[in-house]
């Protein structure tokens, strides 16, 4: 998913539990913003509907304003690659000071910010306010930027600062799109395409648009047996039903997988 303007498409997920801190707390509800990679975190003693809808609206919407996209990303989703650095890295910080996480979490979250991303080349705190946050290590030593500051230059620089943000992100959406390219290029190099031959049975996985309504999350993930009567190009295949009915549209080897009866 690759998200057309900042703060329009935003991912949720939910760590944990974690040892029990303060006030009982012992889950994280994490958002981030697939654009600037901005992340928003807050511990909760509770997963439950209300309480993620207020999140939602303390963190994203009050904050960023209503995004046009929220993925709310299920454990075993493939698609949460976004959110997987940043949960991995902070789990395991987070299980490192035992209770004491909640308190520890808003340091996590400053050097998340604060840290360039491979995908973008800027840190989410450039990309969303389009300066550089002042990190404590300036403080005590010494940087151009802080032993030069000047009243009236600095206003100066931060309206140019201002003006050059649209170039930075499109110079960052650039970056993303390829390093996508460079990773999906790699994913394919490593995957095998499964090879399947005419009269072959398979099972199809089943999909939104296949699914019965009525069977819910229990319903199987697999339906078939079908036959392979066609291989309208490597790894592209047309099948029939038991019956001898051929399915209206070919099925890509990803989504079949072979039946031994």
């Amino acid at each position: 998913m690759t998200a057309p303007w900042p703060f329009a498409q935003w991912g949720l997920d939910i760590m944990g539990p974690f040892p029990i801190g303060r006030r009982q707390l012992k889950f994280l509800v994490v958002a981030i913003d697939y654009f600037t990679k901005w992340v928003e975190a807050e511990p909760l003693a509770t997963i439950t509907e209300r309480n993620i809808q207020n999140f939602v609206w303390k963190a994203v919407i009050c904050r960023f304003g209503i995004p046009r996209v929220l993925a709310i990303h299920k454990p075993t989703d493939k698609s949460r690659s976004r959110i997987v650095h940043y949960s991995n890295s902070s789990k395991i910080r987070l299980e490192g000071v035992k209770g004491l996480w909640p308190e520890e979490l808003p340091s996590i979250l400053w050097a998340y910010r604060t840290t360039v991303r491979i995908t973008t080349g800027e840190t989410p705190f450039r990309m969303t306010f389009g300066n550089e946050a002042v990190v404590p290590v300036e403080i005590g030593m010494t940087t151009l930027r802080t032993s030069a500051y000047d009243d009236q230059q600095n206003e100066e620089q931060l309206r140019l600062n201002l003006d050059l943000i649209d170039e930075v992100r499109e110079t960052a959406e650039t970056r993303m799109k390829r390093y996508q390219e460079k990773m999906a290029r790699h994913y394919n190099s490593k995957v095998k395409p499964r090879q399947l031959s005419v009269g072959d049975l398979v099972l199809r996985k089943v999909t939104l648009a296949t699914k019965n309504p009525s069977e819910g999350k229990l319903g199987p993930n697999w339906e078939g047996p079908y036959k392979v009567i066609e291989i309208r190009r490597p790894g592209t295949y047309h099948l029939e039903d038991m019956d001898g009915q051929r399915l209206p549209h070919p099925w890509n080897a990803e989504h079949l997988r072979k039946y031994y009866p």
